[in-house]
């Protein structure tokens, strides 16, 4: 494809940039360890994840957010532990997990070297369903530069609404045509896409553990699509 056009990388940052099913397994794992729980960890945090998603995915349509990410993590976990009889996980374990954990979650290990050659030549921003807080916390904690970054929770419409891709577009003050939607999800992808936005795939085979991602293979109409970051820098014609 032709980047000429492309002034600016707009990333997806859960799951796309920050291994959040490690971190869970071993946070969940270590507080069920001090109660002598036994559970399939990698399960319980995958759930976790799918419900707090489940929380934040397409709110504003009707009604303004009355949380963000934060909050949706918080609901997820306290549901979690009910459908797995972990209520001896007291408040400061659910504390510890649904905040600390997560704002503590480590990048994946090819992303950090990549980033400061990509903002060479682009506009780099997190696009997230995110707190802006879990992404200052965590660009803090892998040491992170980006240009700007845009939650949903400040435009009050989130992914996949067409509204937040809009607006995104709108805070850069550029076009649609001129952004890159940067992600592992073809959810996101598409509804970038059908925004207007570039698109490109990077395969993140282990965030979901051995389970396997729920969208392995990308869609076809990405304009790239690449195992890595390091290749992404590469079909972006950016030298790592």
């Amino acid at each position: 494809m032709s980047i000429s056009t492309i002034k600016a990388l707009t990333f997806d940052t859960g799951g796309t940039i920050l291994d959040w099913h490690t971190g869970y397994t071993q946070a969940l794992a270590e507080t069920g360890a001090k109660y002598g729980l036994d559970k399939d960890w990698p399960v319980v945090a995958n759930d976790l994840r799918k419900r707090s998603l489940g929380k934040m995915l397409n709110q504003g349509e009707k009604a303004p957010p009355a949380y963000n990410f934060d909050g949706g993590h918080r609901q997820a976990l306290d549901e979690v532990i009910a459908e797995y009889d972990l209520d001896a996980f007291s408040q400061d374990d659910r504390h510890n997990i649904s905040w600390h954990t997560t704002h503590n979650f480590q990048c994946w290990p090819d992303f950090p070297g990549t980033l400061p050659k990509l903002r060479e030549k682009f506009i780099c921003a997190s696009f997230t369903i995110l707190s802006f807080r879990i992404i200052i916390d965590t660009a803090r904690r892998n040491g992170l530069s980006w240009d700007a970054v845009i939650s949903c929770e400040a435009i009050g419409k989130y992914k996949v609404l067409p509204e937040s891709y809009a607006t995104a577009a709108k805070f850069l003050q550029l076009d649609p045509s001129e952004i890159c939607m940067v992600a592992c999800h073809n959810f996101d992808l598409d509804a970038a896409r059908a925004s207007g936005f570039r698109t490109a795939f990077v395969r993140r085979p282990d965030e979901w553990g051995t389970a396997g991602p729920p969208d392995p293979t990308p869609n076809s109409e990405c304009d790239i699509i690449v195992d890595t970051f390091p290749d992404l820098a590469e079909a972006l014609e950016v030298k790592v």
